[in-house]
């Protein structure tokens, strides 16, 4: 691609992080690609070194800018990455939150039945984490920019086998909205891109996932479900200043399967 079309790409000359990859067939992926097509620029992270053998090859086949290890359950270290994006950046104008985490037991279990420690920690990692990364990246974004999580229709309604998930997610949809209305003000918008369901390396940990996937796609008007390719897009667009009307929403990428009972 010439320099000249490159200018002219919608996200040509902003910067922002991408987290939450673990493979090729994550959302997270999917969205850096959609971004980076665009004419953005990402730095990405990895949570631990062994996903990094398998996440460093994709950070270099779209040519990310920054590849930095965050564990958000670790003390300072979504600090340290924010704190490098801004050295190599300076300003940012996006970042994508696609992280969640929930021990198996209250995944499956009853919700009354979940132990406060593991209700911490998905909270903590799911829903925390985005609120701590608005705070870090709020004097990075002196011009505005976008915020973006990832969420479920299980925030909203009951999903089996989804459990205390569904909590979690429900609070971080209502974050979006407060965050929003705080960070308005600074031009910084914020929202939730609820996907629906596709079968990625966080879904395989849910019990009979295929039947869901078959089941959402039997009633979705559009009589299929999605693929990350298409989450990847809608959550491009949110970075661009097509959206730039926008802030505070949920907004479903499921094939139109939310609106049927």
């Amino acid at each position: 691609m010439n320099d000249t079309v490159q200018n002219h790409l919608p996200l040509a000359g902003k910067k922002g992080l991408v987290t939450g990859i673990a493979n090729d067939k994550s959302i997270a992926f999917a969205v850096a690609k959609a971004i980076v097509a665009l004419g953005g620029e990402v730095a990405l992270t990895y949570q631990n070194d062994k996903t990094a053998k398998y996440t460093q090859p994709l950070a270099e086949s779209i040519g990310a800018k920054l590849f930095e290890k965050l564990d958000v359950s670790e003390p300072g270290s979504l600090e340290a990455v924010i704190a490098k994006c801004g050295e190599v950046f300076g300003e940012l104008d996006f970042a994508i939150h696609s992280m969640a985490f929930c021990n198996a037991d209250d995944l499956h279990g009853r919700v009354i039945d979940t132990t406060e420690e593991g209700f911490d920690s998905a909270m903590n990692v799911s829903c925390h984490s985005f609120l701590r990364m608005a705070k870090l990246l709020e004097p990075l974004m002196a011009h505005g920019g976008s915020l973006i999580t990832m969420s479920y229709l299980g925030a909203e309604r009951v999903v089996r086998n989804y459990g205390v998930m569904g909590i979690i997610k429900a609070a971080l949809e209502s974050a979006v909205r407060y965050m929003a209305y705080d960070l308005g003000p600074k031009g910084i918008r914020v929202f939730a891109v609820s996907p629906g369901p596709i079968m990625t390396r966080a879904a395989s940990g849910i019990a009979n996932f295929n039947t869901l996937l078959e089941k959402d796609a039997e009633k979705a008007p559009l009589g299929r479900t999605v693929t990350i390719e298409e989450v990847g897009a809608l959550t491009a667009f949110l970075c661009t200043s097509g959206s730039s009307g926008m802030t505070g929403q949920t907004i479903y990428v499921d094939a139109g399967s939310h609106i049927v009972a």
